[in-house]
């Protein structure tokens, strides 16, 4: 009793420690928002609660001032939304049928996907960008959202998780008279919220996140994603540390929202099976 009650202790400080370290950066972010950008330059961002330097001058400026930092808020929910969208249907369908049917290939086929996983973004980046330029696609969402609609790590969860649904179901489903779309979409997508949900948080994370990518396609600054934007506020001709420090604060509500959100979903998700018996 003694042992037990001696590692539920050391778990509860291991993961305190962890919180802690985890919420430290978003105090700091959170205090450098309320200060202004000449604080950033001369300490940098720090611990400091300071209410002789604190003020709400910089969210005063965030809704009031002449820039473009709310474009760059709705470029990126938008397309984070219907990236999301895509990305969970798409891979999904082809999750289910890797495990569902039995076809020639599909071992090959889903060998393929494991290999896709260990391959990093920035060896596909120049032929991607080739491919990108060659079709037309240069400066457009289409450019953005296509390449990662059907997610190798996406399709390989979801693979693994219907592999907990019993086959009984879609059996059951075949004798209703159920079509095989009708199956799919009535009885194999409800028992997937979990996994929907929380692959909806990180590829949501991912996408909203997202810099490189983007910024290699989009030459129009009307279509700038957020932390594009937030790039172009640090030039040598004058930085806007105002703007970047509470415009990267309000950049973590979308995500610290949809996490609250889908937390519940996200741990069934991650621990649980598809049916439970």
């Amino acid at each position: 009793m003694k042992k037990d009650t001696a590692i539920k202790v050391s778990l509860f400080l291991l993961f305190s420690i962890l919180c802690l370290l985890i919420l430290i950066p978003f105090y700091a972010v959170t205090i450098a928002s309320f200060k202004p950008g000449e604080d950033l330059v001369r300490y940098g961002l720090n611990l400091r609660f300071d209410l002789n330097v604190m003020s709400f001058d910089n969210f005063i400026y965030l809704f009031t001032g002449e820039h473009a930092y709310f474009s760059w808020f709705f470029n990126s929910l938008f397309l984070t939304v219907v990236q999301v969208a895509l990305t969970l249907f798409v891979s999904a369908t082809v999750a289910y049928g890797f495990s569902a049917y039995e076809f020639k290939g599909k071992n090959f086929l889903f060998i393929c996907v494991l290999l896709i996983m260990m391959v990093p973004f920035e060896i596909l980046l120049l032929p991607l960008y080739t491919l990108t330029y060659n079709i037309g696609l240069m400066n457009s969402y289409s450019a953005i959202i296509l390449p990662g609609i059907a997610g190798a790590a996406t399709i390989f969860f979801f693979r693994q998780y219907l592999s907990g649904i019993p086959k009984e179901i879609i059996a059951a489903g075949r004798v209703d008279g159920a079509s095989e779309y009708g199956i799919y979409m009535r009885l194999i997508l409800p028992v997937m919220k979990p996994s929907f949900a929380a692959m909806a948080i990180l590829n949501g994370m991912n996408s909203w996140n997202n810099f490189l990518w983007p910024f290699m396609v989009l030459s129009d600054a009307n279509k700038y994603t957020l932390p594009i934007g937030l790039k172009t506020l640090l030039t040598p001709y004058g930085n806007n540390y105002d703007l970047l420090i509470v415009g990267s604060f309000f950049s973590i509500l979308p995500i610290f929202i949809l996490f609250v959100a889908f937390q519940k979903y996200f741990i069934d998700g991650m621990t649980a099976g598809a049916v439970k018996g």
